[in-house]
């Protein structure tokens, strides 16, 4: 328990990382990957702006890049984050890494939630004379709000277990620390603790997301 005290200010650095990368991957993923499930719902054959070539390219794409391990994603994408940010390795690539993978996870779950709509809000919109822009913006995204919410929810821990692995790759935050400090050097209380830190956050991400998500079914 000495060394953790001893280390203390690290511990406090490796949770502003944390914070970083998950702030920054969730926000650049969540916006990213709502235009990519925007696209993927409005061209869906028979949809709001139905262009069945698009929808199979995109539709392909995620369908490609979602399922891959984050840790092989990373590597993948090697050649593409020397050319955009300059380097592999330390908190921006991985970062960087973080806000793609989770963009095209959001992208499916915005997707299943707008398809969630009831048909008959759509087509009340379109006799209206509501545009496919107006009928997304002020119909389609505030019917599934709720669910959306509850999506980017899981997301959000889900980028917290991913920046966990930003250790492997010199990304710093409570997984480096944790691996760094703790099960390198057999200290396994500064492990237990940094896994402590991670529920917490979890937990607390949880909890506001499960109130936001309330609010927005209430509403």
């Amino acid at each position: 328990m000495d060394e953790f005290i001893d280390n203390l200010p690290v511990f406090w650095a490796a949770i502003g990382q944390t914070f970083y990368i998950v702030t920054i991957s969730v926000v650049v993923g969540g916006v990213l990957g709502l235009g990519i499930g925007l696209v993927l719902y409005a061209s869906r054959p028979g949809n709001l702006m139905s262009n069945r070539p698009v929808h199979l390219v995109v539709n392909i794409l995620v369908n490609v890049v979602r399922p891959v391990p984050f840790v092989i994603f990373l590597i993948a994408i090697q050649p593409l984050m020397l050319h955009t940010i300059g380097t592999t390795i330390g908190t921006d690539a991985v970062t960087f890494a973080l806000s793609l993978s989770a963009a095209f996870a959001v992208s499916r779950i915005v997707e299943q939630n707008l398809l969630t709509v009831s048909p008959g809000v759509i087509e009340a919109a379109r006799a209206a004379g509501a545009r496919p822009l107006s009928i997304i913006v002020t119909v389609l995204i505030p019917e599934a709000l709720g669910p959306i919410i509850l999506g980017y929810t899981f997301i959000f821990v889900a980028v917290v277990d991913m920046s966990a692995q930003a250790g492997l790759f010199g990304g710093g935050g409570l997984g480096d620390f944790a691996i760094t400090h703790g099960s390198q050097r057999y200290n396994w209380p500064i492990v237990y603790i940094s896994v402590a830190t991670i529920v917490v956050i979890v937990q607390a991400g949880q909890f506001l997301g499960n109130w936001l998500a309330r609010r927005a079914l209430r509403r």
